[in-house]
């Protein structure tokens, strides 16, 4: 029942409708596959690779393009191709050539066309020839006998095209819908993203929003820090003040002003807690917040900031430590006299350079435990980073030797020489960098300058 009715359902005619405006939508993609594919060909000598890029750029665009007669036709439904890793425009370019996403979709460019034609053609056919085959035998006679639809000569041969007409018509639509299923497989397989990609797309959303969380999190924190335990410990040294002025007793007296003494630490080191968490400055803006720094800078530096919007919280909060450290460092062990903060927006990220006119000398080292290598000077205590342990990376390492003393440095009577982990700083500010999707960058020559390029994305 379900084969003589197949034609009475609105399945077979989307599925047909699908597949004969797939014919007229899939010829432009399946013209930029054959052009990629002459692309391919000619890269090998680099004279087809501008072309190819630009063929892989537009296929990445093609799941949206077949996206929408899918969704109004039959109910499918993809997400949109993830986005290039890279993050600057001349890294998505560079990135092109291998990425995955780019082929796959490119691919079925290429395989959608001629699928679409061998669903659409016997459909069409079968519009046409069926009908008219199933009814011969009842205008069989009114044709002129010097012209025949089909070839028989008797009205009895007739039945025998009916016959074929009428199987035509009852094949048809289960025909439609083997090439509809073949095509569905081609959509699972090379445009829809993989399990891969959608757990990581998944793990970035979770991570934006622990992110998120984290930053109202610590903002709350701060506010009642600053807003509760604050402002008892001033009430505290208020009264602390008052018992101080008016006992006359000086054991007493004595006491109030100790305990007032270790009233005003513990606001010291509240207020540096507070500022650890959420600096003050960073609500007026990350241009306020910077120049801020560079004020109390040991180093004079000077700040240029170029942003059309206000970057979100954690990501300038992130920016704001990065420099903090950056500044601190260049004071203790870059021997600067100068220092230029920038930071600018750039396609969808956030770049911020940081140059010292220093010594240089420093380097992405990753810290490995174990006895040094043959050859190499045992650190000296005296030396910053060397006496504590884990004191060469610091939250966010800086300029100079990331924590360590550069390499041009030296003690009097011995060699210069680097400590055994000089440039961990660094490694550990790379790593941060990347947990955010960034990266970083060292440009620091012996004798200076040095410069450190931070990019991370806006929105992390």
């Amino acid at each position: 029942m379900i084969v003589l009715t197949a034609w009475l359902t609105g399945r077979t005619w989307r599925e047909l409708s699908y597949l004969v405006s797939g014919v007229f939508i899939g010829l432009p993609a399946f013209a930029l596959a054959v052009v990629g594919t002459v692309a391919a060909a000619a890269s090998v000598l680099t004279v087809g690779l501008p072309l190819l890029v630009g063929v892989l750029a537009l296929a990445r665009l093609t799941p949206r393009y077949f996206r929408g007669p899918a969704r109004r036709l039959l109910g499918w439904d993809w997400g949109d191709p993830p986005p290039l890793p890279a993050r600057t425009r001349w890294s998505r370019i560079r990135a092109l050539p291998s990425d995955p996403t780019a082929w796959r979709a490119l691919a079925y460019c290429f395989a959608r066309w001629p699928v679409m034609v061998a669903g659409a053609y016997p459909g069409v056919i079968c519009l046409v020839l069926a009908p008219v085959g199933v009814t011969y035998p009842l205008w069989w006679w009114l044709l002129p006998d010097s012209f025949q639809a089909f070839d028989s000569d008797t009205w009895s041969g007739t039945w025998w095209i009916a016959l074929q007409g009428a199987a035509l018509l009852l094949a048809t639509p289960w025909w439609l819908r083997l090439v509809v299923l073949l095509d569905r497989f081609l959509v699972r397989g090379l445009l829809h993203p993989s399990r891969s990609l959608q757990r990581i797309a998944e793990l970035e959303a979770g991570r934006a929003a622990l992110q998120s969380d984290a930053a109202a999190l610590l903002r709350r924190v701060e506010r009642d820090l600053h807003d509760g335990t604050q402002a008892r410990l001033v009430a505290l040294g208020l009264a602390l003040s008052r018992i101080e002025s008016r006992s006359a007793q000086e054991p007493v007296r004595a006491l109030a002003a100790d305990a007032r003494g270790t009233v005003t630490e513990a606001l010291s080191e509240l207020r540096d807690i507070v500022r650890g968490m959420h600096p003050p400055a960073l609500d007026d803006g990350l241009e306020v917040a910077l120049t801020t720094l560079a004020a109390r800078s040991a180093v004079p530096a000077e700040v240029a900031v170029s942003l059309l919007t206000r970057p979100p919280d954690a990501t300038a909060s992130a920016v704001y430590f990065a420099v903090a450290e950056l500044l601190t460092n260049v004071a203790r062990h870059a021997q600067a006299k100068r220092v230029r903060i920038g930071l600018r927006g750039e396609n969808g990220c956030l770049r911020l350079t940081v140059t010292d006119d220093g010594h240089g000398g420093a380097a992405i080292v990753s810290a490995q435990p174990g006895p040094p290598a043959p050859g190499a000077s045992e650190p000296d205590a005296s030396e910053p980073g060397a006496s504590e342990p884990g004191a060469s990376e610091p939250s966010l390492p800086g300029l100079g030797a990331a924590g360590t003393v550069p390499a041009a440095s030296a003690t009097p009577g011995r060699p210069a020489t680097r400590s055994a982990g000089s440039g961990t700083g660094l490694a550990g500010l790379a790593r941060r960098a990347a947990a955010l999707d960034g990266s970083l960058t060292v440009d620091s020559p012996v004798g200076g300058p040095t410069t450190v390029t931070m990019i991370i994305p806006e929105r992390v």
